[in-house]
């Protein structure tokens, strides 16, 4: 596995680097955001572990910049703590968040449940499909009207666990424990985020969803 790590604290890089290389993955470094969305333009990375806050250009703009080419699973790393700082990275398109100063065994935990998501296979039906929407989980690709649509790894977890349960009432704090696959003291409107990008990209009208249901007062779930 190929991990892009982005800091512009270098001696934090280099921790890093060498945690990552003893547990066997292959590690390349930047230092600021332009070299960031450069490198992961010309390389095919399995994970990006970016900052938010770095020279030329931020974490947050790097973040998006990478998401115009690449679905990447994408970690942030951040010194504030903030809920709203965690939101904009998720609307800007990471998929996790870790903040300074954390536990290297965390960040290497965080590390491989989002790689065995990104990379692991689906088992029996490799296809869902409701409707005009169909999930291809060996390919990990949602795919509406015959045309494949862009998701990140997270929005991805996200609509598979809903339509693997149809009808399956979802609260928020559930959905973070499983998808995001730790325990969560923060903004449940973290899942707010990813459900209206979810919506976004996959119902024909998003204000009025078709498969991306509400039950107020409790959760999401998908009609099915």
């Amino acid at each position: 596995m190929k991990i892009l790590v982005v800091d512009d604290e270098r001696l934090l890089v280099k921790g890093i680097k060498f945690n990552l290389e003893n547990e066997g993955y292959q590690v390349e470094c930047a230092f600021d955001g332009a070299a960031a969305v450069e490198r992961a333009r010309e390389g095919q990375f399995d994970l990006i572990i970016l900052d938010l806050m770095m020279p030329e250009i931020d974490g947050l703009e790097a973040c998006m910049r990478i998401r115009e080419f690449s679905n990447v699973p994408i970690i942030m790393l951040t010194a504030r703590s903030e809920d709203t700082d965690k939101i904009i990275g998720f609307e800007c398109g990471a998929d996790d968040y870790i903040t300074k100063p954390f536990n290297i065994l965390e960040l290497k935990a965080r590390i491989r449940a989002m790689l065995r998501r990104a990379s692991g296979g689906a088992q029996g039906k490799s296809r869902i499909t409701v409707g005009d929407l169909t999930l291809d989980t060996e390919q990990r690709v949602a795919i509406r009207d015959g045309e494949a649509v862009e998701l990140t790894a997270k929005e991805y977890d996200l609509i598979e666990l809903l339509m693997k349960n149809p009808r399956r009432v979802y609260s928020r704090e559930n959905l973070m424990n499983v998808v995001w696959g730790y325990s969560y003291t923060g903004d449940y409107r973290t899942v707010d985020v990813h459900i209206r990008r979810l919506r976004e990209k996959l119902e024909r009208r998003p204000a009025e969803p078709e498969y991306i249901l509400t039950k107020w007062g409790v959760g999401y779930y998908f009609k099915g």
